[in-house]
């Protein structure tokens, strides 16, 4: 008999071998669900896997699914790290493209634009899903509401408030009735990083998120003292580190990074502002975060796994009839198989007559 038996200490090699893992049994529980619905399981697997990575111009469209899920998962995993938990990055997404496109919208008349206007309203961009998650910050900060509840439920109001804006004075007066802003020139579009693909400036900048993350999380002081605050709090306190100070920049580091990925999406592969600026990146960051082990530079390559998944989902609907929900049935399973893998890290097998 096989029982699980705990550890002495947690083991630090099963702490990044578990994300590893965690891949490896989501393939094989692909295995057995195209097996289950009629599909030859090798071949599927090469579509969902390999099909997306087989040119540059395969590896150029992983690179825009990579963008944005990179740039919202670095300031999740901070915010995880301090123990603040921020599950709206989808709405602070949205309202980044918001502003954004209001401030595009507003500037362009066809004649105007380049690397000013660019960078211009790019930071509109971050500032809007700065203010977004400000307003958890300020209501858990006043009035100690629960940020997982507010910052969820203000995912919604910021879906509606963008369907609203699309239907209404944001709406494209030429385009027959359509709810979507009229298309942004280019000299208001992110330049391109491989010309003939779309992969775009913005993932130049997902990588730079990383890697400052990085360096804040490990060569700073105010990092170590948002680690610590998130790790041991009673002891935080006893330092004097400011838990409200904390909170307010997490949360506005997040929102921002997620703003400036909502911003990237529409002056990047969207070009407009449209009813659905955003697949679930803010969700799937949620899994990504966790994958990379809450690391900056980790969530770099499981960023690069959760984009996999997203294209691979899309190859198996047009080439093997698969439904929609393919894709985010692939990130439950990932979920789940991390969250089984990591109990290996405080406990291990033991075989047992």
């Amino acid at each position: 008999m096989i029982k699980l038996e705990p550890r002495a200490q947690p083991s630090v090699w099963m702490s990044w071998l578990s994300p590893v893992f965690a891949v490896a049994l989501t393939m094989m529980c692909g295995v057995v669900l195209f097996v289950a619905v009629g599909k030859d399981p090798l071949a599927s697997l090469a579509v969902f896997f390999l099909e997306p990575i087989k040119d540059m111009h395969g590896w150029a469209e992983v690179g825009v699914k990579v963008a944005p899920l990179l740039l919202i998962s670095v300031g999740l995993a901070m915010c995880f790290r301090a123990n603040i938990f921020n599950i709206g990055a989808e709405g602070q997404l949205v309202l980044g493209s918001i502003a954004a496109g209001a401030v595009v919208l507003q500037l362009d008349d066809g004649t105007n634009g380049g690397a000013g206007m660019i960078a211009l309203a790019l930071l509109a961009g971050a500032c809007g899903g700065m203010l977004w998650a400000a307003i958890v910050a300020w209501l858990r900060d006043s009035y100690n509401a629960n940020e997982i509840l507010v910052s969820l439920m203000l995912v919604y109001v910021a879906q509606l408030l963008l369907s609203y804006l699309v239907h209404g004075i944001l709406m494209d007066p030429d385009g027959f009735g359509f709810p979507q802003s009229q298309l942004f020139s280019d000299g208001f579009l992110l330049p391109m990083v491989l010309p003939g693909t779309r992969l775009h400036l913005g993932i130049v900048l997902a990588v730079a998120a990383a890697l400052l993350g990085w360096l804040y999380l490990s060569r700073s002081f105010a990092g170590f003292k948002l680690q610590v605050g998130g790790m041991a709090p009673l002891a935080a306190r006893y330092a004097g580190f400011s838990s409200r100070r904390s909170l307010w920049t997490c949360m506005l580091m997040s929102g921002g990074l997620a703003g400036l990925a909502g911003a990237c999406e529409v002056m990047g592969p969207i070009g407009q502002l449209t009813p659905s600026v955003s697949p679930g990146y803010g969700f799937a960051a949620i899994i990504v975060a966790f994958v990379g082990r809450l690391h900056p530079v980790g969530v770099i390559f499981s960023s690069f796994i959760m984009a996999l998944l997203y294209i691979g989902g899309e190859l198996s609907q047009s080439r093997l009839g698969m439904p929609s929900a393919i894709t985010g049935i692939f990130q439950g399973i990932l979920l789940f198989s991390l969250l089984a893998c990591d109990v290996l890290i405080h406990n291990r097998l033991r075989w047992r007559k």
